[in-house]
């Protein structure tokens, strides 16, 4: 007397995932340009307070170091979490006024947010433009992915 195993069912083909609804991914996108261009914002206030700090009167440059970081995770945020290379324009645009518009005001006391002698926040605003534009070559000399249908 042999007992016959009970039949074991084949197992059924696993669908594929459903893609994410339209309306998701939409949400996504806009989310992450929204946010991409606060973080500029934030970047760019933060680069123009640590522009001239100084340690025993001498500028240490720590805003240039910190632009450049800063300024790259913007960039790979807003490219990756909307998924088109225009994303970075947003963020980069608002980041290149709000310098524009700190070099040219006077505080209530006449002086200037940035100075012309200041040189740490004059290289901040030129390495900090110049990280989203190696940034934006990179994207335009990638190619695109292949894929096979």
């Amino acid at each position: 007397m042999t007992l016959e195993a009970p039949p074991v069912p084949a197992p059924a083909e696993e669908l594929p995932p459903a893609p994410p609804s339209r309306a998701l991914e939409l949400t996504v996108r806009s989310a992450g340009v929204v946010i991409s261009v606060l973080a500029a914002v934030l970047t760019a206030l933060l680069e123009l307070f640590l522009s001239p700090l100084r340690v025993g009167g001498v500028p240490i440059g720590v805003a240039v170091p910190a632009v450049v970081l800063a300024n790259l995770a913007i960039s790979w945020f807003a490219v990756t979490t909307v998924g088109r290379r225009w994303a970075l324009a947003p963020p980069w645009a608002v980041w290149t006024l709000i310098m524009f518009f700190a070099a040219g005001t006077r505080t209530t006391e006449g002086d200037y947010l940035i100075s012309g002698n200041d040189w740490v926040a004059l290289v901040t605003i030129l390495v900090g433009s110049l990280t989203f534009a190696v940034y934006t070559y990179k994207l335009i000399l990638r190619r695109p992915p292949v894929t096979k249908q």
